[in-house]
């Protein structure tokens, strides 16, 4: 297996956690800004590093 496809496996893992994170978050939330912005960072963290995992996934040719 290519180095490249198990770190865009990694990246994408990553991303999902966040979004995961992010979404326990925004469901316990009880109001004030604190929870907003964790919200906000977790949530933008997680998409970059999913669509990154993906793209480097996409992208790798499987070469044998």
């Amino acid at each position: 297996m290519n180095l490249k496809r198990i770190f865009g496996a990694l990246l994408t893992g990553l991303g999902i956690g966040g979004l995961i994170y992010a979404a326990i978050l925004y469901v316990s939330a009880s109001g004030g800004e604190h929870n907003l912005r964790a919200l906000v960072i977790y949530g933008i963290l997680g998409l970059l590093f999913f669509f990154a995992g993906i793209g480097l996934i996409r992208t790798t040719k499987d070469e044998s």
